[in-house]
């Protein structure tokens, strides 16, 4: 045999967040081997902005940018997501392609149909590895899926260590180290293991639970709300300020509408639940997350969460429809919200300053509210005397 029919094919995909550490997995399952570029920087948004059209969003030109990082580092495949309906998505993967083409690459371009479901993933699999092994290819979604939901598990184990970590930096230390205890594990069985270890791993941070602590949302677009470059890494700047963070959007919650069959789904969906809250102001899906935006609002509203904060990249028809509708929820909806609109040209001081201002008001306005609350049960006391 020769080493050309032995060789491993090598695949990259684009960056967002952990959901590479799960990628990884599931092609060396099939026998692949992932090409995982260093996470985005500045170069790749450099790369990216360079060969991109100028008013197109942020996540295509960090997309862009790391693929142009991965062919030049040797890989032989790059894998792109794409999607039907109103976001430009769905035009994405045919664009990069044909940049990738015109810049002179040879690397192979493999497209995944996001809501293909199972059936997607696995006509993914089978391209990729040049192989059809339904066994194989069943325990590699698998792996993938129980490792997106480990990830964003880990995730909100930050999110709760880091805003009340007493020694700065002991939670993300930590983190790290739980995100190469994973990185170990390609098995169902390895997996519950290594959620067993990461959960001790982050019991070690050191809290301290007297610490005045706010709650927060963060909605919008589903690349910049999980990838903390595109973020300006907003939940560690926000955990900082003793602020524990919620993605209303994740991988994980993606996959339970789009991929995992209604019979292995526990409990109601984001899209299912966003179906029902959004109605009063939002009849029908516009594209993009529009539709879960909208919704994420009320629902931090009916939860009693101190704010929520919606980013969304620059030219993002969806996010900007949504954003025009939060005005109208405001008869129903008390909670702030801060609108955070991102590009390349987003300047670090101005944003962390616009966040540092909107921590101030949660804190002024919940510790009022303490008061108020304070007060009336007084007052019901005193007259029940």
């Amino acid at each position: 045999m020769s080493n050309n029919e032995t060789k491993k094919r090598k695949i990259s995909f684009p960056h967002m967040g952990t959901i590479s550490h799960a990628w990884a997995s599931a092609l060396r399952v099939i026998g692949c081997e992932p090409h995982v570029e260093p996470y985005t920087s500045k170069k790749a948004l450099s790369l990216g902005t360079k060969h991109s059209p100028e008013a197109i969003c942020l996540p295509y030109k960090l997309i862009l940018g790391n693929f142009i990082e991965a062919i030049e580092g040797g890989t032989d495949y790059v894998a792109m997501i794409t999607a039907p309906g109103c976001c430009r998505l769905g035009e994405y993967g045919k664009c990069i392609e044909n940049a990738l083409r015109d810049l002179g690459y040879e690397a192979k371009y493999l497209e995944l149909q996001l809501y293909d479901g199972i059936k997607g993933l696995y006509e993914f699999l089978k391209i990729a590895s040049g192989k059809n092994n339904p066994i194989l290819f069943s325990k590699a979604i698998m792996i993938f899926i129980l490792k997106v939901f480990l990830l964003d598990k880990l995730e909100s184990k930050l999110s709760f260590y880091r805003a009340r970590e007493c020694k700065s930096g002991s939670a993300e230390k930590q983190y790290n180290k739980c995100l190469k205890i994973i990185d170990e594990y390609d098995t169902i069985s390895g997996i519950k293991k290594a959620e067993r270890i990461i959960t001790e791993e982050m019991a070690k941070v050191e809290i301290d639970p007297d610490r005045e602590i706010l709650h927060v949302d963060i909605t919008g677009e589903i690349y910049v709300v999980n990838d903390e470059f595109s973020n300006q890494n907003i939940e560690k700047e926000l955990g900082k300020m003793g602020v524990e963070v919620r993605r209303s959007l994740t991988v994980s919650s993606f996959l339970k509408d789009a991929v995992i069959p209604k019979q292995f789904r526990k409990g109601e969906t984001h899209l299912q639940r966003a179906n029902r809250l959004a109605k009063p102001y939002l009849m029908r899906d516009i594209g993009g997350d529009a539709l879960e935006c909208v919704s994420d609002v009320a629902y931090a509203n009916e939860r009693g969460i101190d704010g929520i904060i919606h980013v969304s990249p620059f030219t993002c028809m969806p996010e900007i429809m949504s954003q025009n509708i939060f005005p109208a929820m405001r008869e129903n909806c008390e909670i702030p919200i801060l609108p955070l609109i991102l590009d390349e040209q987003t300047g670090r001081a101005g944003y962390i300053t616009r966040i540092e201002a909107f921590v101030d008001l949660m804190r002024r306005r919940k510790r009022k509210r303490a008061i108020e609350n304070k007060q009336e049960t007084e007052n019901v006391e005193t007259q029940a005397v």
